[in-house]
């Protein structure tokens, strides 16, 4: 009995909180589990519909409340994107009047930092069903003298990702998605009560320009963002400082645009990038993101830079690439740049703090994504050089009513930095990649927020895990980044690109 109560409880509370704004109801990560108010048996049919509704193609095995479905690629098929998501979804008894769902994010990558440290062992041709050569041979195609799997690797093979985008992922890992549980719950449980006035699903933000909109789930956002629900409202200015040149960051960025956009939000991302490029920028995000719009976004000058500080980073040419796949979906994302170069100290800060006070102004129902260097982003007045310095984040709180300033937490790892040369000459700037020292605080991403402000002015962290260095996109050609396409600009000594750490 008391379990039907609760249920009826969860049920009501979910009705009225649909009430409210789109971030408190689909942003922020639930608490507690949702609980259907009626057998497994009724309940399943109504989730195997749902996600043959919204066209996420599953497996199902026939004997148990289990179903698995295929692999989505993050940001809506980008080719640089190389994360890969699919869900398992176990339905399991509460009561013999209860059910409950439980749903798990799987997550592949290219990237190794996920891998299972047993990938690298040499498992050698005793497992092997077939050698290369012989009858009823598996799959040896390289010339090697081996090929050498079991069935039940061929088994894992087969369920790899497939396509344009497929690879053998070396990497996994999976998590609990309580959001996409609760928002399975918001559509099956109406009907299964047959509520003839539930609720309609939450509507993404749509581009003012797009014909039409995709559903929530239509879009992979990747693993949801801890604590981000509480920040992503209209008007906010949600400010990151970061350490320039990590993969991280800007899949941050771009995951948290798309998780943003996908609660019905519009976003728009700020970038430390000369105002100089906005034009070019905008014709990108528009654009088919075909080989010749690649090349017109990055034969600026900024690109280009004979110090390339890791805002021009492979990882932020692909952040761009992202947020423009999110457009062409029909999400309103859109992009400002805000940097001054040609100004210097105060003059900087001011001019930088102006083009966003003015884009904030005139859009206040936007939540702001601003991403800069750790100096710019604080809300303190002073420097250890200079106390009378202002800096952007400070001339910002001044102006605008809701703005938190985080600042970057990550694991050890690396990252493209530039700093004086080795020589130390102060003229001079030495470039590579270098060892980034953090503290281990798990793998997921999260935003944590303060009682108070520190002495710099942050009212938090964002962390992003262990990091990864991003050498400059014209590292990488002209081309699109990660096409590891350099006919056009052939890439630097390499001596040069990897700087010792500790130089």
């Amino acid at each position: 009995m008391r379990s039907v109560l609760y249920a009826v409880l969860l049920l009501l509370s979910t009705w009225v909180g649909l009430g409210c704004a789109a971030h408190r109801s689909d942003l922020e990560i639930p608490d507690r589990e949702a609980i259907y108010d009626r057998p497994l048996d009724e309940m399943w049919p109504e989730v195997r519909e749902f996600f043959t509704r919204n066209e996420l193609p599953f497996r199902e095995d026939k004997g148990s409340r289990v179903l698995e479905t295929e692999w989505r690629q993050e940001f809506g098929g980008s080719k640089v994107a190389g994360f890969f998501h699919r869900y398992m979804v176990v339905g399991r008894r509460e009561t013999p009047t209860t059910s409950k769902l439980q749903i798990f994010r799987i997550t592949k990558s290219r990237n190794k930092a996920l891998q299972n440290p047993a990938v690298q062992l040499d498992w050698g041709v005793g497992r092997g069903v077939g050698l290369k050569g012989g009858d009823g041979d598996m799959g040896a195609t390289d010339g090697e003298s081996s090929v050498l799997t079991s069935t039940e690797d061929w088994e894992e093979v087969i369920a790899e990702p497939r396509g344009e985008n497929a690879f053998f992922a070396e990497s996994g890992q999976a998590q609990r998605d309580l959001v996409m549980e609760w928002r399975v719950f918001r559509e099956v449980a109406p009907k299964l009560a047959k509520e003839e006035n539930a609720p309609k699903p939450v509507q993404v933000a749509k581009a003012p320009k797009a014909k039409e909109a995709p559903s929530q789930v239509a879009i992979e956002c990747g693993l949801p963002i801890i604590g981000l629900g509480k920040q992503a409202r209209p008007g906010t200015v949600m400010m990151l400082g970061e350490l320039h040149g990590t993969q991280e960051v800007p899949r941050f960025v771009a995951q948290t645009s798309c998780q943003v956009t996908v609660a019905g939000t519009p976003v728009t991302v700020g970038l430390e990038i000369p105002l100089e490029n906005q034009g070019r920028v905008d014709a990108f995000l528009d654009s088919p993101g075909e080989e010749g719009d690649w090349l017109k976004l990055m034969e600026a000058p900024f690109w280009r830079s004979p110090y390339p500080d890791g805002r021009g980073s492979e990882a932020m040419a692909n952040m761009l690439e992202q947020l423009r796949q999110l457009r062409s979906q029909g999400l309103d994302v859109d992009v400002v740049v805000f940097d001054h170069p040609k100004a210097n100290g105060q003059q900087r800060e001011d001019a930088m703090a102006a083009t966003l006070i003015h884009q904030v102004e005139s859009a206040p129902k936007r939540f702001y994504v601003v991403l800069s260097g750790n100096i710019h982003s604080r809300t303190k007045k002073g420097l250890p050089w200079n106390k009378d310095h202002r800096p952007m984040g400070y001339l910002l709180k001044e102006k605008l009513d809701d703005v938190v300033a985080l600042d970057m937490a990550y694991d050890s790892g690396t990252a493209w930095i530039c700093s004086v040369d080795s020589q130390g000459k102060r003229d001079r700037l030495d470039c590579g990649v270098r060892e980034a020292k953090g503290k281990n605080n798990g793998e997921r991403y999260f935003v944590h927020t303060w009682d108070s402000v520190n002495a710099e002015g942050y009212h938090g962290v964002f962390y992003v895990g262990s990091v990864n260095a991003s050498a400059p996109a014209v590292h990488r050609g002209l081309g699109r980044p990660g096409a590891d396409d350099n006919s056009n600009h052939p890439a630097p000594d390499e001596g040069w690109k990897l700087a010792e750490f500790g130089r």
